[in-house]
């Protein structure tokens, strides 16, 4: 049987020139207008993580309009948040302002530790500002800004001004949330039956593996980070790390890119020396068990979290997330920098199928 190839005539290559073209400007359009198209995409990303919650209450209670179960559901993170602050706020300021009390103690000591040269040091007192951090973390410090805040006294957080526009672009982004979360199914039955009937069948499969991407991204990879977040804390909390708590959700936070917590270690290892000055004890043991504890974490997530929560691995190596995450942001700032992991994993499967001729799907078409 002949296969019938495609030729590359004049209308083909004008047509692909356009695809380029179009695309070209797409990305220049969404650079030039990110500063206010990123309070949509991150209002936009919160409702679409907090629809899962919206739709099972949505079949639990029976209720077809979204009102209701929007309404809940932003009371439920309400209280979750308003607890969270209520137990974990306490407890960080006093992690804080004991850290700071270490950090003093250790600009005024002088220390020797074996097989750490003297020049390390000297370089971290000539290169860190230990007495201006130790005042930032200071009790007072913290009490100033929260009597500033409960008496609205905002010099403390940059002027008025700042904290105006802060404010402001803050509701802008509860807005966008609301509203997406509101009119979600809404908008995407619009959105659907605006494509063109020629080009509907292959534009609903792109955004049906987008969404699929993003969905495991997102969503997987914040609970993930979750729980990441969680089990350093309780690790750096038993092996006594100064700032346990606080640097362990840090941790969590920055696991949110894959294997960007490892940014994380210089800082590990400066609170193992901190802490070991300071109390006497062994930096290499400290450091020690620090590193297993970002060993064993490690191996938790591989094996356990991302296997039941993800169901697999994104697929990508280590040194193209990196590329990728470089490679995004800088044609698109952080907006790039929110969707360079899912839109790359999206590319690369496309690439496979069409390119290299390899059937493998992100997700399946509805």
């Amino acid at each position: 049987m002949e296969t019938i190839e495609k030729k590359y005539d004049f209308d083909r290559v004008v047509r692909m020139v356009m695809t380029i073209a179009v695309v070209a400007l797409g990305v220049f359009l969404i650079n030039y207008l990110s500063p206010v198209l990123l309070p949509f995409l991150v209002g936009f990303l919160l409702a679409y993580m907090l629809d899962p919650m919206v739709r099972w209450i949505q079949r639990v209670t029976g209720l077809k309009k979204r009102l209701l179960p929007v309404i809940i559901t932003l009371l439920v993170v309400i209280a979750v948040l308003f607890l969270l602050c209520w137990f974990l706020v306490p407890y960080l300021i006093e992690e804080v302002t004991g850290m700071a009390e270490m950090l003093a103690r250790y600009a005024k000591s002088s220390f020797k530790i074996p097989y750490i040269p003297a020049a390390v040091h000297d370089y971290i007192r000539q290169n860190i500002d230990v007495n201006n951090i130790t005042t930032l973390l200071s009790r007072e410090q913290w009490m100033k800004v929260i009597n500033g805040l409960a008496s609205g006294t905002w010099s403390v957080l940059g002027g008025t001004m700042n904290v105006l526009i802060s404010v402001v672009s803050s509701l802008i982004v509860l807005l966008y949330m609301v509203f997406v979360l509101l009119d979600l199914d809404k908008l995407s039955r619009a959105f659907k039956a605006a494509i063109p009937k020629p080009y509907r069948y292959m534009a609903l499969r792109v955004l049906n593996d987008v969404e699929f991407t993003m969905s495991r991204y997102f969503r997987g990879q914040a609970l993930v980070s979750l729980f990441v977040g969680i089990i350093f804390a309780i690790e750096f909390s038993i092996i006594g790390l100064p700032m346990a708590v606080v640097f362990g959700l840090m941790i969590g936070v920055l696991n949110m890119v894959p294997y960007l917590q490892l940014v994380s270690i210089p800082v590990a290892a400066f609170l193992c020396l901190v802490a070991s000055v300071t109390t006497g004890g062994s930096f290499w043991v400290l450091f020690g068990w620090t590193f297993g504890a970002y060993c064993l974490c490690q191996v938790i997530q591989d094996l356990i979290l991302i296997p039941a929560i993800m169901k697999s691995q994104m697929g990508l190596n280590p040194a193209i997330i990196f590329l990728a995450l470089s490679l995004w942001a800088y044609v698109m700032g952080f907006i790039g920098l929110i969707i360079a992991l899912p839109l790359t994993t999206l590319i690369i499967s496309y690439y496979n199928e069409f390119i290299l001729k390899t059937p493998w799907r992100v997700g399946k078409s509805k």
